[in-house]
């Protein structure tokens, strides 16, 4: 069987990897060996942040909802919720651009637009903000679930511990 150099494949798909790798530092860019390897590791970056980008944006758009929300005296959730319960279809990226031009009327404006909004929109109506609007039995029954004696308790255990360690200790010697 005869040989096979490839010919003007062979040299077409260096010139390619070669390409890609312009720019590289030293060997990077001119030895193809060290040049494949390294376009292949940046291509596996390039595929791996173009997915973290989409999450570093949704998580700024966030940011900027929630401060957005915070100045109209409401929560982010409370705000998401709201509009999902009103049926508003806006998402994130179109929220947070009203957010930076309109921080102080998009929130409330939106949820005021649609009385299904729920019992946000309903306290923001009020002019309650959303914190006040939620009962204080449930506060007070928070308060009241947690012992009193809980400090107290740490401090004897800490007591009876080093007692123990003590005894430990004369026994060994």
């Amino acid at each position: 069987m005869p040989r096979v150099k490839r010919g003007p494949k062979r040299k077409n798909k260096r010139a390619k990897t070669l390409a890609l790798a312009k720019g590289y530092f030293g060997t990077k860019s001119k030895s193809y060996r060290i040049a494949k390897l390294a376009v292949e590791k940046s291509l596996l970056y390039a595929y791996r942040d173009r997915k973290a980008r989409k999450r570093d944006f949704r998580g700024l758009w966030i940011i900027r909802i929630n401060a957005a929300a915070r100045e109209n005296e409401i929560s982010y959730s409370r705000l998401m919720s709201g509009l999902k319960k009103a049926g508003n279809d806006i998402n994130r990226k179109m929220l947070a651009d009203l957010a930076v031009s309109d921080p102080a009327g998009n929130t409330v404006g939106i949820l005021k637009a649609n009385p299904r909004a729920g019992a946000a929109s309903t306290a923001s109506s009020n002019g309650q903000s959303a914190r006040t609007a939620r009962p204080r039995a449930k506060a007070a029954s928070a308060r009241a679930k947690k012992p009193a004696t809980r400090g107290r308790k740490t401090a004897a255990k800490k007591k009876t511990s080093t007692k123990r360690t003590a005894a430990k200790r004369t026994k060994r010697r």
